[in-house]
């Protein structure tokens, strides 16, 4: 049996798979939940950043949370490493903050904060501010962290944050997404508000993978875990496309011998809401939308279905996550 969990904006859905549809439990209500992450060794234990009140875990599958006490409250993204269990958190304005006992306690990252660009960093709707979109820890090398700031680049350390590597070469500034690929070493790969790239050095040095795509707002990335060329992005024509709550414009990519291909294969022509999340797992992909809508494909994006969901309405997803089993 498959679960997923999601963000709503709102608060956290559990998706458990079963007799051929997903049943949907909410929790967190109201507690404007806008990103999470799965602890990759234990599929009951998950992190929810929440926009205006910090962290929260549960230890059972989203029946009970408790607070993480981290010391600032606007999360815009959350990861948990596979190889030692450090919980990166990060907030608004731009900090980063790590953990090593599941949340208890935490210290700031000071060093992402004293790199030359910081002083560039600002996201264009509130130009007096920036955030920590995305944090990628590697699945292979505990100290080996990507992080990217919204709008500001693509930051590496290899020393599990003690210390940055600035913006890297090749890479998007506007990084809205960031994936390693689990079994590949070295391999890596960005969305970005200017278009998509991919990195086969751990994040050092990044090559634009653009190519065959009429959409260059991208957003959500996700990798075949069986095949490192194998990956997706969803993409809009622009932000407003894409954030306005009208028509998104929005197509799913798949990278097929060396450029882009729009999936469709029964999906909505064009989508009715952007992609915002994308999850890809053994034989199986995922697409969350932002009016809560989840399709699926089993042949890597040829054809598509729409997931029937029982139980609590989703009216959005921001985030969407696969539970190992």
């Amino acid at each position: 049996m498959a679960r997923l969990y999601a963000s709503t904006g709102d608060g956290i859905a559990r998706l458990e798979e079963s007799n051929g549809a997903w049943k949907v439990a909410l929790s967190l209500h109201g507690s404007g939940a806008q990103c999470l992450a799965v602890d990759p060794r234990d599929a009951d234990v998950v992190y929810a950043g929440l926009r205006e009140a910090g962290l929260r875990r549960t230890s059972d599958g989203g029946h009970s949370w408790v607070d993480c006490e981290l010391p600032a409250p606007g999360v815009f993204s959350v990861a948990v490493s596979g190889v030692d269990g450090a919980v990166y958190a990060g907030i608004e304005p731009s900090a980063l903050f790590r953990s090593d006992d599941g949340g208890e306690t935490w210290r700031e990252l000071t060093a992402l904060l004293e790199l030359p660009s910081r002083p560039t960093w600002s996201f264009p709707p509130r130009p007096w501010t920036s955030h920590v979109r995305w944090i990628a820890p590697n699945p292979h090398d505990a100290d080996l962290l990507l992080v990217g700031i919204e709008l500001g680049g693509l930051m590496r350390s290899i020393d599990g944050g003690v210390s940055w590597q600035d913006h890297r070469p090749g890479a998007q500034r506007d990084v809205h997404s960031i994936a390693w690929h689990p079994q590949a070493e070295g391999r890596a790969y960005e969305a970005g508000g200017g278009g998509a790239a991919w990195s086969k050095d751990g994040g050092e040095t990044w090559q634009p993978a653009d190519a065959g795509r009429d959409r260059n707002y991208t957003w959500a990335v996700a990798v075949e875990p069986d095949d490192a060329n194998g990956w997706y992005v969803s993409a809009s024509t622009g932000p407003f496309a894409a954030h306005g709550g009208a028509d998104p414009e929005a197509r799913i990519y798949a990278w097929r011998d060396g450029e882009w291909r729009p999936l469709a294969g029964g999906l909505p022509e064009p989508l009715p809401a952007m992609p915002y999340a994308l999850v890809a797992t053994h034989g199986r992909l995922f697409a969350g939308l932002a009016d809560g809508q989840l399709w699926e494909s089993s042949d890597r994006g040829e054809s598509w279905h729409s997931c029937a969901l029982e139980g609590d309405a989703l009216m959005r997803l921001n985030a969407l996550a696969h539970a190992a089993a």
